[in-house]
């Protein structure tokens, strides 16, 4: 099992320059080196949305790292990237009483928008900063005990040029490449408790 896993989420990557050169730096990677990273396109693996729930859970049981590369849609996820975390962080494996598949790890959410940077402020289309969107994905870790590591964003995406997508790419396989050695590591806590009580789910067998 690979020490990092890699969810490719985009929808349409024929239509995406930036994560289709994101997506070529983080399977070069996992060429040179499969028991470093390994990568999942989930769009390719999962055309039907049929997910193999067992398969994913068994991809990340040795992972120190899981990213998120995905394309934010509507302030989140986008479809497949959410009924993957519906079904695979289930209550009993990644939360809840006895869930601690995921205690411990790393999650890193490496994400582009369509909107540029200035865009998301007080008075700009998106009238927030971007890092107000960003508490559903830091609760998510929280909750499966998971570290939430600075998030590697491109805003305006479409807009991009070559040359600074091309070093945004880069920055993406060097941090993968050095991973767990990034400075801003150094001192970023582990993730707090987020205790879930055992009756908030049903009884299956009511």
């Amino acid at each position: 099992m690979a020490r990092i896993v890699v969810l490719l989420a985009h929808p349409s990557p024929e239509h995406s320059r930036v994560g289709t050169a994101f997506a070529r730096r983080a399977q070069a990677l996992a060429a040179a080196d499969p028991a470093a990273i390994e990568v999942r396109d989930l769009y390719a693996r999962y055309p039907d949305y049929l997910i193999d729930v067992a398969a994913e859970q068994r991809a990340l049981a040795d992972a120190r790292l899981l990213v998120w590369q995905q394309p934010i849609h509507w302030y989140g996820m986008p479809p497949l990237l959410k009924l993957w975390l519906d079904e695979v962080f289930t209550f009993g494996w990644a939360y809840g009483p006895g869930g601690r598949a995921l205690q411990g790890k790393d999650l890193w959410l490496v994400a582009s928008t369509g909107g540029a940077e200035a865009s998301y402020r007080p008075g700009g289309a998106n009238r927030y900063f971007f890092d107000a969107f960003l508490p559903p994905y830091e609760q998510t870790a929280a909750l499966a005990g998971m570290r939430f590591l600075p998030p590697l964003l491109v805003h305006g995406a479409h807009r991009i040029d070559d040359a600074e997508m091309q070093a945004q790419a880069e920055v993406y396989a060097d941090r993968l490449a050095r991973y767990p050695n990034w400075p801003e590591l150094a001192d970023l806590a582990a993730a707090a408790p987020c205790e879930v009580a055992a009756d908030e789910r049903p009884d299956p067998g009511a």
